[in-house]
């Protein structure tokens, strides 16, 4: 399905479906993508998560509910996923800045109205990439599970975490004192963050990780293995996250709504980062996202 048709259809789903019991795995298996490169996209394209804009069209939506009929509170908390008016309180009153009760009373609500998506196009074609077919590898890494909605400020945590517990002896220029830090010495650990989408409940795994060279997997690492096929490679040049995220909001913002030949394809991405030449924070330092994609069919 072409990129712009998959939100468009996601939010339809989602407003058909405001009062069941519905999230992101749901959304995307509609429009037959994996939940991590719809959440991704949907974020980038729209500002909101897809749980977050589920929860403020589900409190507008009750909101109308409250100011046009004569319903208990419990009865419209139970339709839009609340299971006690407490809960539906707090969560109402967040978002609306007054309490149920005072918007019945005739307080003033905040206004959440069905996203439409409109797009445009500007400086696609000028982005550095290169389509380029690879074969299968295999990478190696330690691993955590994260939320979709958190994980952009979770992840740089989780590559401090192991930064400072298994790196700093190796990039000193010492021995490996440990397993760890020798299979993050043998492998380069560190070249590739890799996102892979195969736990469901809007969470996916991420691992910190490098091309698996063979050898003793220690206990707690993790290898996966990427399938062959055709991938876009963007290069990035200056410091990051910054610069990197700014491309990945490209990739999803202006790439794949403008591309006439390519669509996501698999359920996994590639950080990569230049282990060799430079510091992360350098002006002119080297990364790059690499995405799976397929020719769309004809």
């Amino acid at each position: 399905m072409e990129w712009l048709t998959s939100i468009r259809t996601a939010i339809g789903f989602i407003e058909e479906h405001l009062e069941e019991n519905i999230d992101a795995q749901d959304a995307a298996e509609k429009v037959f993508l994996s939940p991590f490169f719809l959440q991704r996209g949907f974020s980038l394209m729209t500002g909101y998560g897809i749980g977050e804009y589920i929860r403020n069209r589900r409190l507008y939506q009750a909101a109308l509910d409250l100011r046009k009929t004569d319903e208990k509170v419990i009865d419209i908390a139970l339709r839009y996923g609340y299971e006690t008016p407490e809960s539906f309180a707090k969560a109402f009153s967040r978002f609306h800045g007054a309490t149920p009760s005072q918007v019945r009373g005739g307080a003033a609500i905040k206004p959440f109205l069905p996203l439409t998506i409109n797009v445009s196009i500007q400086g696609g074609s000028q982005m550095d990439y290169r389509i380029t077919p690879l074969f299968p590898f295999r990478v190696i890494g330690f691993q955590r599970m994260f939320d979709n909605e958190t994980a952009y400020a979770e992840i740089p945590r989780f590559w401090d975490e192991i930064c400072e517990k298994y790196a700093a002896n190796v990039y000193a220029g010492y021995e490996p004192a440990n397993p760890f830090e020798k299979a993050l010495a043998d492998n380069c650990i560190g070249e590739y963050g890799v996102c892979i989408d195969d736990v469901g409940g809007n969470r996916f795994r991420y691992l910190i990780a490098g091309r698996y060279a063979g050898g003793a997997v220690p206990a707690g690492m993790t290898v996966y293995e990427f399938s062959g096929g055709n991938w876009a490679v963007f290069n990035c040049i200056g410091p990051v996250p910054a610069a990197l995220q700014s491309i990945n909001t490209r990739v999803f913002r202006e790439w794949l709504p403008g591309h006439p030949e390519y669509e996501l394809r698999g359920n996994a991405c590639v950080e990569w980062y230049d282990c060799v030449n430079g510091e992360k924070t350098d002006p002119d330092y080297h990364s790059a996202i690499w995405v799976p994609v397929r020719r769309k069919d004809r």
